[in-house]
């Protein structure tokens, strides 16, 4: 029971951390739009790649929009989805029809031959990822989470606004204020670090804090 309770905790401060870089509405709202753009264009580049070759090829449409291939977009997209998984097992059970549609409709998109699939996925990946940083810049006046941890904001991002919405929605109102304290904890935590670190820097040489 313990162990279920520490990674219980653990998922929540993993939460929490990315949510500290993530508490302005209007950042949180451009998160919650180009967060999926980012995902879904990187699954299209990575539907390019073929998986190894000891396992099977498959290539199946299901209709005109939807395509199953095994490639490394429905890997990573799998991989995504069991770790959410484990965090919250709810909200990924609830999540799972919005990363198979990242993945099976990214995967059409990229055999499309009807137009350049390449340019597009590329220039909505660039915009998407500018907005981003201009609401860190001009609205959370934060660096990204990714600047401090890269591998654990890009994998915690699409769960993150897929819980903002959940808890929107009115989604386990108890989780939703434990986090929000652990953010608050990491915000005054981030500001603290902030200003030890700009005393450091107007002090004369030599002298320390």
């Amino acid at each position: 029971m313990s162990k279920i309770s520490n990674c219980y905790n653990r998922s929540n401060l993993q939460l929490a951390f990315y949510g500290a870089y993530h508490s302005n509405p209007i950042n949180v709202a451009i998160h919650i739009v180009f967060v999926p753009t980012i995902l879904w264009t990187a699954h299209v580049f990575a539907s390019h790649w073929a998986l190894p070759s000891p396992i099977p090829y498959i290539y199946h449409p299901i209709n005109k929009y939807l395509t199953f291939e095994t490639n490394w977009a429905l890997l990573a997209g799998a991989g995504y989805w069991l770790y959410y998984l484990l965090l919250e097992p709810t909200a990924a059970l609830l999540y799972l029809p919005q990363m198979a549609a990242s993945v099976l409709t990214a995967t059409t998109f990229a055999h499309s031959t009807s137009f350049n699939e390449k340019q597009i996925s590329i220039t909505l990946h660039i915009v998407a990822w500018l907005v981003q940083f201009a609401g860190h810049g001009f609205a959370e006046k934060r660096a990204p989470a990714l600047l401090d941890d890269l591998v654990g904001a890009l994998v915690l991002a699409p769960l993150f606004v897929h819980l903002e919405i959940l808890f929107g929605l009115g989604y386990k109102p108890e989780l939703h204020k434990k986090i929000k304290n652990l953010i608050g904890r990491k915000i005054a935590d981030i500001r603290v670090a902030e200003g030890r670190k700009k005393r450091k820097e107007a002090a004369p040489v030599g002298v320390s804090s």
